[in-house]
């Protein structure tokens, strides 16, 4: 950016007068301090008694029509399993047991076609439970989740205070009182009545960090407890943001969205309904994937997916950064419009903005997203609002 660009002239002259209004009110302040500042605690805590508008600036700070620059994303967007823990931890290996012991267990899956089928399923419909949906099975949701979550080895699961830190220093924008620190400056019981009430209505605005998974709520909130992150994100989209639930209504329809999964099944289990036989299916020479029943659950790596989660979220995809381990989940994303990181992998693939080996070479990577030296600043009517820039 060209540094030798003015502010526009409106600023500037509105600068000057209220430095000049500043200044009155600093000398009112040291004349008759207990007085004011009983008049700034009776008062019904709005400024409108004491108006104060101040634009500070620096050339560096405004492009050629005197806007504030942004930052490139306003929100990043985390894959859970197997991208803010390694693989290595073994509960991807896990799931996959418990998987097919449901099928065998709960379902009544010959273990001789268990293999094929849960490849079968993972393949065409992005997760074995969506799979078996589609080809006819009905269970309860939250048992399904239970059974293959429920007994995941979370010990494995540590603490990472060094992704911790990470997420924990990511810059934030401010709304801050703009008078507090003058008024602390006065030590009188009125003007720290006054600072601290100043200080309450502050308003913390972070760059948005959200969890976006397939995996049900509980999964995802115990697993973020053991790695100590449960505090480190504004939100946790998950199977039952994408599948909401009606009491006593399930629908196979797509577009009704609002009623699938529910776990009060409201027609009988899967031993009413014919299996579609996937497996006979792809045995046939020549085989697509075109005429595959339809599934009603909404997973990743669907694109209406993702878009689903990203209106649910209110996330702009063109201003979001998604992480995720899986090639498939990340190219889908980069098809609508998110820049993406693979996790685990060092090499990029067709898809992939970024790849990291590890989610600990985060800040490594995009030290951007930590620049937080360069700040505008716009103060008006008694409050400031502070938002990180990126030159």
């Amino acid at each position: 950016m060209d540094a030798s660009i003015s502010p526009p002239p409106l600023f500037a002259f509105l600068d000057h007068c209220i430095e000049k209004l500043q200044s009155a009110v600093s000398l009112f302040l040291f004349l008759f301090p207990r007085s004011l500042g009983s008049l700034l605690c009776l008062s019904s805590f709005e400024f409108r008694y004491l108006p104060k508008i101040k634009m500070e600036y620096e050339h560096h700070r405004y492009g050629p029509y005197g806007q504030v620059q942004r930052s490139k994303y306003d929100c990043l967007l985390f894959d859970l399993d197997d991208t803010l823990y390694p693989l290595s931890a073994g509960l991807a290996t896990a799931v996959l047991k418990n998987i097919q012991d449901y099928m065998v267990e709960k379902l009544g899956i010959e273990e001789s076609k268990i293999n094929d089928l849960c490849n079968l399923l993972y393949k065409n419909y992005g997760t074995t439970m969506a799979g078996l949906r589609a080809i006819g099975y009905d269970f309860d949701y939250d048992e399904y989740h239970s059974f293959v979550h429920g007994r995941l080895p979370y010990e494995n699961l540590k603490p990472d205070p060094v992704l911790r830190s990470h997420l924990s220093s990511l810059p934030i924008r401010k709304v801050v009182s703009a008078l507090s620190q003058r008024f602390f400056l006065f030590n009188t019981e009125e003007y720290k009545c006054t600072n601290v009430f100043l200080q309450n209505i502050n308003v913390i605005v972070f760059i948005e960090e959200q969890i976006f998974t397939n995996a049900d709520e509980v999964h995802a909130i115990k697993a973020l407890q053991k790695l100590g992150l449960e505090d480190c994100f504004e939100g946790i989209i998950c199977f039952e943001t994408l599948n909401p639930t009606h009491k006593g209504t399930v629908s196979d329809d797509e577009d009704d969205i609002e009623f699938l999964g529910s776990t009060q099944l409201s027609r009988p289990l899967s031993t009413s309904r014919k299996i579609f036989d996937i497996i006979g299916h792809f045995s046939q020479p020549n085989a697509e994937s075109t005429g595959l029943p339809k599934t009603p659950i909404v997973c990743k790596p669907s694109e209406s997916a993702i878009e689903k989660a990203l209106k649910i979220a209110n996330i702009d995809p063109h201003r979001t950064l998604f992480f995720e381990d899986s090639v498939r989940n990340i190219q889908a994303g980069k098809r609508i419009g998110l820049d993406t990181v693979l996790v685990g992998k060092s090499q990029r693939i067709k898809g992939a903005d970024y790849a990291f080996e590890s989610i600990h070479n985060l800040k490594e990577a995009l030290p951007e997203l930590w620049e937080t030296d360069k700040v505008a600043e716009v103060n008006y009517s008694g409050v400031a609002v502070e938002t990180s820039v990126t030159a």
